[in-house]
């Protein structure tokens, strides 16, 4: 088979904002109700980062959803809202809770320091992750609290606040608002026909089901098979940014990385625009669903 060809690593367009937690594209009014989050793209791998890692870059890009941000060019192309973690989840992990810190790996923590455990967190993978299944523990040295701190407030919440500020946008201009979480997974291998794409609405908190129902039937359209919540719910994005009952809506998407990668799971393959396309065709029937329901129960 020829080699996929090499697509470009950055997209068309420029960010309208850079910071050092994330690149936001599109207009500052947006021009969907559909708005686009991928959090663990991030693969800026600074040299005191490294020093501290006891796995290298190998181990620490595991922690990746392997170039996901690639899956979004095609809807900046276009001018949807789409942000794009700069912050490698090595770093801090934007889908948890800024609470969620192992207490074992940080170095000055204040006694006040208020914690939140989890079932993530104890496995290892908190908001700053500790270990790594395969690998073992990360780091060669705990994270001193002010380090920490530091990346709470200008990475963890300067994230968080900017797409609340696009959800508010979107929701004002059309009505309501939908955040799409693209993530991407390693290939699932229980069952007949194992899922492609995994749907996660946090078992209905998080989204219409109108939303997911629709996905689940494009993804099918599309000869692949979906899994709602199973075995990804969705996590903190979806807890803190979906609100259905006020307007908001957030649903994650978890793609198969053999999809849109090459064989090795590490560049992308034959399948980035494929998938780049269902992107496009997903965000598109999303942004036209809700409005249609409302408007045929006013009749």
């Amino acid at each position: 088979m020829p080699a996929a060809p090499t697509p470009d690593m950055q997209p068309s367009s420029p960010p309208v904002e850079r910071t050092p937690a994330y690149d936001r594209y599109g207009p500052d009014m947006p021009r969907s109700p559909v708005v686009i989050s991928v959090p663990h793209a991030g693969r800026n791998y600074t040299p005191t980062l490294l020093a501290n890692a006891r796995c290298g870059v190998a181990g620490l890009r595991r922690l990746e959803d392997r170039y996901a941000d690639l899956l979004a060019h095609r809807l900046i192309a276009l001018g949807y809202s789409v942000m794009i973690a700069r912050t490698p989840r090595a770093v801090i992990d934007l889908n948890r809770d800024e609470r969620e810190i192992d207490p074992a790996m940080v170095r000055g923590l204040p006694r006040n320091q208020p914690l939140m455990t989890s079932a993530k967190m104890r496995g290892g993978l908190g908001l700053v992750p500790r270990r790594l299944q395969g690998i073992g523990d990360l780091w060669t040295l705990p994270v001193d609290w002010g380090e920490l701190s530091g990346r709470i407030a200008f990475l963890h919440r300067p994230y968080h606040e900017a797409l609340a500020g696009m959800m508010r946008r979107a929701r004002d201009a059309h009505g309501h608002a939908i955040l799409l979480d693209i993530h991407s997974m390693p290939p699932l291998t229980a069952g007949v026909r194992p899922p492609g794409i995994v749907l996660g609405d946090r078992f209905g908190r998080s989204a219409s089901t109108r939303l997911v129902a629709l996905a689940a039937d494009l993804c099918e359209g599309h000869g692949m098979a979906s899994a709602q919540n199973h075995p990804y719910p969705g996590n903190y994005l979806l807890e803190r940014h979906g609100r259905p009952e006020s307007g908001f809506h957030a649903l994650q998407v978890e793609v198969d990385r053999s999809l849109y990668l090459d064989t090795a799971l590490d560049r992308p393959g034959h399948g980035l625009a494929r998938m780049q396309g269902v992107m496009v065709e997903l965000a598109e029937a999303l942004g036209i669903e809700l409005p249609g329901a409302f408007a045929q129960a006013a009749e």
